[in-house]
């Protein structure tokens, strides 16, 4: 029996904008396209976990404005059972997205809004929630002391603890020790560790210096060449799946967090779960979108039996 995963983060209103440049200070230019769409790592990757069948809380903070009920939409479709504070003080975080239309470079400003100031006496409101989670998850998009405190609640009261160490942050010492799990993709290895990782054997390298920095298991994503999983005892490489055309890949890590958590909290051995969590992220990368990209359990399952 799976019990309940609980993740801290954010959600943010994505606004990409496509034209052939960007303007210049003081110009109006005409784009070519717009679209609206849900993000933020936190909610992506509750989306992600809820999709794949796991019972998922989302703790965060929101405005009272449009962008609000674009989250809470969101959730509901996925099956996110929100752990949310509203506030009419602050604002509902927002992404301006700027697309290149002819390369696809891409200029981005984001505005966390009231989900900045997340606090550690803000995740003392959800204590129960977290301490009597089988997994917890966050990431850094909100306030380091938050997580941080958030990773004590949560390694205290039994909870398997991963952290995504994105975006790249400066991080206290004492953070690692309260993870079971760290999740970065290569440059986040690097940002860490000041190891460049470029392939599996220098992943490998920068999974020893975090497991020397105090982490459980350090489990590296790789893009097409799939993940490093590095505990003590071993350094296991999980290939990636193929599920077809890539499509767009800005969700992939949420979905591969997601899904590990899921299956972490069923019961699967670690290796398994950063399996599950591969066929996830395969499937998103073949759908455009972030939130809307995550793929059903039953996907995922038949991914995994091919």
């Amino acid at each position: 029996m799976s019990g309940h995963i609980a993740i801290l983060g954010v959600f943010v209103a994505d606004t990409a904008y496509r034209a052939d440049r960007a303007p210049n200070m003081g110009e109006t230019i005409l784009g070519n396209s717009f679209a609206l769409g849900p993000g933020g790592k936190g909610s992506n990757q509750a989306v992600a976990a809820a999709r794949a069948g796991g019972e998922t809380h989302m703790i965060t903070k929101l405005g009272r404005d449009t962008f609000a009920d674009l989250a809470f939409s969101t959730w509901k479709d996925a099956g996110v059972i929100p752990a949310v504070t509203q506030h009419d003080d602050g604002y509902t975080g927002a992404a301006y997205i700027f697309v290149e239309e002819a390369t696809g470079n891409n200029a981005i400003i984001v505005c966390p809004g009231v989900a900045m100031s997340i606090s550690p006496a803000d995740v003392e409101a959800h204590h129960n929630l977290i301490a009597s989670a089988s997994v917890f998850v966050t990431q850094l998009e909100q306030p380091i002391d938050a997580a941080m405190r958030a990773l004590e609640i949560a390694k205290a009261g039994g909870a398997t603890t991963i952290l995504n160490t994105a975006p790249a942050a400066d991080l206290p010492k004492d953070i690692f020790p309260l993870c079971d799990y760290v999740t970065p993709n290569e440059s986040e290895a690097e940002g860490v560790t000041g190891i460049p990782v470029t392939d599996v054997a220098s992943a490998k390298k920068a999974a020893t210096a975090l497991l020397d920095l105090g982490v459980g298991a350090a489990l590296i994503t790789l893009g097409e060449n799939g993940s490093l999983l590095g505990r003590q005892d071993a350094m296991t490489h999980i290939p990636a799946f193929n599920a077809g055309p890539v499509v767009e890949t800005t969700g992939a890590g949420d979905a591969f967090n997601g899904g590990f958590a899921v299956a972490l909290s069923e019961g699967k051995s670690p290796e398994e779960a950063a399996r599950f969590g591969s066929a996830t992220a395969a499937i998103s990368v073949t759908r455009p979108g972030t939130a809307p990209s995550m793929p059903a359990r039953s996907e995922i399952d038949a991914l995994l039996a091919i």
